[in-house]
């Protein structure tokens, strides 16, 4: 019995993802609309050109070859963020500072693990990844990647290309982009890496009647919408798919973005 149980929850942990619905923390809701001032993602952009390489359609990141003075600015990045109360920021300045936590947090988790051949082995061991797991603490509480991305990105902007930004170090997920967001390119970042993702095979691929979808648009319905809405916004930035009639299948590679 207790072989049979460990097997079924192998078998599950292996294969099943369920995403979190959009939740709003309403703590986080706050912002200051008259505040002008800006913050540094700096640092950040220093590790991201000294160690993301792009290779066909993906960009990989290298873990195992960072030098101790970029994972001194990686900590130092993620320290300086944490001790800001992004509240106090308008909600421009507090989406890039979100985006940019997300994504730092999770190169330093993968670095913290470092060699793994996926995030989803990591976690607690009856979990899928470690999403879930407290990473980090903003004013005393206690946050999870998935209170960034489910319970503060995507209730407040509910912007469909929040999906396309933050990264879950895999080849399935959209690339960590090489330049860091900031208010003032925000917009034009998540196009491009809206265009990007869906003219990639990952994203998706054509294959004569047949879509191959990355398993994202399957897990996010509630943001995407139904089959038809989903090819108007894969068709905005790629129209071949605009009068698309056939099946559709969906797949992910939780593969490491290691270069």
């Amino acid at each position: 019995m207790q072989k049979t149980l460990f097997i079924s929850l192998a078998l599950l942990s292996s294969t099943a993802f369920a995403a979190p619905k959009s939740e709003l923390w309403s703590y986080w809701q706050q912002s200051d609309e008259q505040n002008p001032q800006m913050l540094s993602h700096e640092l950040w952009q220093q590790v991201l050109s000294h160690n993301l390489s792009i290779s066909g359609q993906n960009t990989l990141f290298d873990y195992k070859n960072i030098s101790p003075q970029d994972r001194n600015t990686l900590t130092r990045y993620i320290q300086n963020q944490i001790a800001i109360d992004p509240r106090n920021y308008n909600q421009a300045e507090q989406f890039s500072y979100w985006v940019n936590l997300y994504n730092a947090l999770t190169v330093e988790l993968i670095l913290e693990n470092y060699p793994v051949k996926s995030i989803t082995k990591l976690g607690s061991w009856f979990s899928f990844g470690p999403w879930d797991e407290t990473i980090t603490t903003i004013n005393g509480k206690a946050l999870t990647l998935n209170d960034i991305e489910h319970r503060i990105l995507r209730p407040i902007w509910q912007d469909v290309r929040i999906h396309y930004a933050v990264n879950c170090a895999s080849l399935g997920c959209p690339n960590l982009q090489p330049f860091a967001y900031t208010s003032e390119n925000t917009q034009a970042m998540l196009e491009h890496a809206a265009s990007e993702f869906i003219n990639s095979d990952k994203g998706v691929d054509v294959k004569a009647d047949q879509l191959q979808l990355s398993s994202i648009y399957d897990w996010y319905r509630e943001d995407f919408g139904n089959e038809q809405q989903l090819l108007e916004h894969l068709s905005s930035y790629r129209p071949q798919l605009k009068n698309f009639k056939g099946t559709i299948h969906y797949q992910y590679d939780w593969s490491l973005n290691q270069k």
